[in-house]
């Protein structure tokens, strides 16, 4: 049984939490940021996994949700979804629509989602799976880009998604791979990149320009750090968590103190 850190942070007076475990912060120190074992169809691209280590789709869930707390609270004219991976899953296999769409947050009002997609073809195994990819949506344009870093290894499981999400939305979806993502050079990094990628596209791409501009969303050329990726996420976490502390052992109603 894995004990949670608790993270805190802070959005316009209100205090949030975070929380990962200490196999989360395992798995971004070592080589998979991922949910599982190798699958055997694409086991001569994996990377052997530390026999204590277990793997969880807990650290995408959280970049996710420390990018919603500090970039997109910011904007708060943008309507963008960051889904969770639990909620792409139930998406990409569950077959009642109608029971999904109860499930998912509102799209009505949504210009752009983003789906991080495993390829866990078992409905009995909610962490399974051996490669991460990312898949964009744009409602407003009706077009579902893919970010491979395997080169395009998901593309069967994206394109499942996009065609699920579309059913969803009552509106037709037209798939596009990008053959230019920046690829990986291991077994491990899938994860990683998702992660950048996807602030990458909502920083540098989406919240970076005017309502009814148009915006390329080529990754081509665009260089990822996944050793560098990973020491920031790492700081992130220490930081919170050493909020999180200071918070703890500060008593109730005391003023923080400026180190």
């Amino acid at each position: 049984m894995s004990l949670p850190i608790i993270l805190f942070g802070s959005y316009r007076k209100v205090d949030l939490q975070y929380q990962v475990t200490y196999e989360d912060v395992r798995a971004l120190k070592n080589d998979w940021l991922t949910d599982n074992v190798c699958s055997p169809r694409r086991k001569q691209m994996c990377v052997p996994i530390p026999a204590n280590t277990w793997l969880t789709a807990q650290n995408i869930a959280f970049w996710e949700e420390f990018l919603e707390r500090e970039v997109l609270s910011k904007y708060p004219q943008a309507h963008i979804v960051l889904l969770r991976p639990s909620m792409t899953f139930l998406l990409m296999k569950n077959k009642d629509t109608e029971m999904v769409r109860s499930a998912l947050p509102d799209f009505r009002q949504i210009t752009h989602i983003f789906l991080p997609i495993n390829d866990n073809r078992n409905v009995n195994q909610a962490e399974g799976g051996s490669h991460w990819s990312l898949l964009l949506v744009s409602i407003i344009d009706g077009v579902a880009f893919h970010y491979d870093s395997l080169e395009g290894a998901n593309n069967n499981e994206a394109w499942e998604a996009a065609k699920r999400l579309s059913s969803v939305l009552g509106k037709p979806l037209r798939f596009h791979y990008l053959s230019d993502c920046p690829q990986q050079e291991n077994g491990s990094d899938c994860g990683v990149f998702v992660c950048i990628i996807m602030r990458h596209l909502l920083v540098k791409r989406l919240l970076a320009v005017n309502a009814g501009e148009k915006i390329s969303m080529s990754m081509a050329h665009k260089a990822i750090d996944s050793i560098g990726a990973r020491k920031e996420m790492l700081k992130i976490i220490e930081s919170l968590r050493k909020e999180g502390e200071r918070r703890r052992l500060t008593p109730s109603g005391t003023p923080p103190r400026i180190e």
